[in-house]
């Protein structure tokens, strides 16, 4: 029992570090896995490896197709089109379950707003900026739901990398989260709503245009 109490451990700790390989482009997307060498590199062997990657395979970060193993998905326009589609929806039904948040809550989600400003990494910011999400769902009631929106931001990650990599933008998404923030201290869930429908849809454009520049017309 103890030896696969640490498999299991050791999986799960080789899963983060695959998903940061895939989200940082170090395994590039539309690429074959090479599970010898990830496995070399990693310093592990090939059975804690499978079990990270099968894991991921559910999470759907990786395919595995039979004949050809592991692979990255390759980022084209209607991937990204069907992904970011879903949080608008789950976030702000989330965002209607949870209600106002308490004066000590608002503070805490401003913190953390600011925070996103403070992030000297493009992974610090975008750490951050799932942290404020969070914090401002926290207290929906509907853990299967939080549980989807946590599965989208991990699923959706790859792209803002890739896209901050590129084109290093600059991120207006603290002001965009200001705007939630007053509507929620002046009591008007609705109006925070319709302020989190647009933090999570007006910086899509960029992201498409830079999608179609880069992916292949038969892939979009």
């Amino acid at each position: 029992m103890q030896q696969i109490g640490n498999l299991d451990t050791l999986a799960g700790s080789l899963v983060s570090r695959v998903r940061d390989a895939v989200h940082d482009g170090t395994l590039p997307d539309g690429e074959r896995v090479n599970e010898v060498h990830l496995a070399e590199k990693l310093g592990v062997s090939r059975t804690p490896l499978r079990e990270a990657l099968n894991r991921l395979v559910s999470e759907q970060i990786l395919t595995l197709r039979p004949r050809h193993g592991y692979s990255v998905p390759a980022m084209t326009l209607a991937g990204f089109e069907a992904e970011y589609a879903i949080r608008p929806i789950l976030d702000v039904a989330a965002l209607e379950l949870a209600g106002l948040p308490s004066r000590e809550a608002l503070d805490e989600i401003d913190r953390l707003n600011h925070a996103i400003l403070a992030a000297q990494t493009m992974a610090g910011r975008i750490d951050a900026d799932d942290a404020f999400h969070l914090k401002l769902l926290a207290h929906c009631p509907n853990p299967v739901l939080l549980d989807l929106i946590r599965h989208m931001m991990l699923r959706t990650r790859r792209y803002e990398f890739a896209y901050f990599r590129e084109c290093r933008p600059f991120l207006s998404m603290a002001d965009e989260h200001a705007r939630i923030i007053v509507a929620l201290r002046r009591g008007d869930l609705a109006g925070a709503c319709d302020a989190l429908r647009s933090n999570l849809t007006s910086g899509l454009d960029p992201i498409r245009v830079w999608l179609s520049a880069r992916t292949p017309p038969s892939q979009t």
